[in-house]
């Protein structure tokens, strides 16, 4: 098939092309050229911003594919003119959602597709994703060929928010340095993440297929963790116990709001999702990676990158501060 992806050099999506190629897939990638490819193999790529709408969807108006992958559609606006786009000339486009569009708490686990999603804007990037969701069910009420995916939390190479302070390689480094890291709550939260190459076969193995068609699909690993088993994974591989300091979530947010907001209103409720819906349409997904064996190629990518080695050094010192601010307060507390 002729599938376009539009994005094509991020965590997941890096992962999807390699996945296209290996199937014998004719690939073309659109984005801004900002970031180089992770992929072997000819890619065709279109150097486009989609926020130019009327160049974005110009020049593929003038092209037709089989089907079409949208990996940064963020907003109603940007589903809108991907449809505009490629709603002509597209026999089946596949939109990237999130599960951070659901509304929290939970009613039950795992979370199925038919859960409610965010409907006010208390966490704004799940509340535009729900948004962006309302608008193309619209569309598949119109039988448009539509289907949505929710990818959890998703670990790669090349993915920049690992950790619950999205500190990447912060984290080794501060592991080495032996640092104490920050983990939110008791640690204890159970969560799925969502491993690239995984996720990659669900994409690829649903495109085209007409039973996909207008449904809303989760495609999570089944290798089910408690946050804490994140650190002590990255511990195990360099060979370093984590010095993990539990705060309450709602410390942390009152302390760096910017900075926990995902926490707050995503990670401190269960992650645990049904993929019954995935498996059955789309028999070529299946959860190949653990959490350990996805942080061991992470972390050997960081040793080969050397920008991928770089600490944040503004999130080095807040974890610092935030550490610094939580003894003083244990001291108190100890009177």
């Amino acid at each position: 098939m002729k599938v376009l992806v539009i994005g094509g050099t991020g965590n997941i999506s890096s992962a999807i092309v390699s996945r296209l190629l290996a199937d014998g897939h004719c690939v073309t990638a659109l984005n801004r050229g900002l970031r180089p490819a992770r992929y072997g193999g000819e890619v065709e790529t279109i150097v486009a911003d989609r926020a130019d709408r009327e160049r974005f969807e110009g020049l593929l108006q003038k092209r037709s594919f089989d089907a079409a992958i949208d990996m940064i559609a963020y907003n109603a606006e940007d589903a809108k003119s991907t449809l505009r786009a490629l709603g002509a000339n597209t026999g089946h486009i596949v939109f990237t959602s999130t599960v951070a569009a659901y509304k929290r708490p939970f009613a039950s686990v795992p979370i199925r597709e038919d859960f409610a999603l965010y409907d006010t804007p208390v966490f704004p990037y799940g509340f535009e994703k729900a948004k962006m969701e309302a608008y193309i069910q619209t569309r598949m009420d119109e039988n448009m060929p539509i289907s949505v995916i929710r990818p959890s939390l998703t670990y790669g190479i090349g993915c920049r928010n690992i950790g619950v302070m999205r500190n990447n390689y912060g984290i080794i480094d501060r592991l080495k340095k032996g640092k104490r890291i920050i983990q939110f709550g008791d640690g204890t939260n159970p969560w799925a993440w969502t491993f690239a190459p995984d996720i990659a076969r669900a994409y690829a193995g649903m495109l085209g297929r007409k039973k996909c068609f207008g449904k809303f699909y989760h495609a999570t690993s089944d290798d089910h963790h408690i946050w804490d088993d994140l650190y002590l994974a990255f511990g195990k591989i360099v060979g370093i116990e984590p010095k993990l300091v539990h705060i309450s979530t709602e410390m942390l947010m009152a302390a760096a709001p910017d900075t926990f907001l995902h926490v707050y209103q995503e990670k401190m409720f269960p992650g645990i999702f049904d993929n019954t819906a995935i498996k059955t349409d789309v028999p070529e997904f299946r959860c190949e990676y653990t959490l350990e064996g996805m942080l061991r190629e992470i972390a050997a990518w960081y040793e080969s990158d050397a920008e991928a080695r770089k600490v944040n050094p503004e999130l080095d010192a807040l974890e610092d501060s935030l550490l610094a601010r939580y003894d003083r307060a244990m001291e108190v507390f100890a009177r």
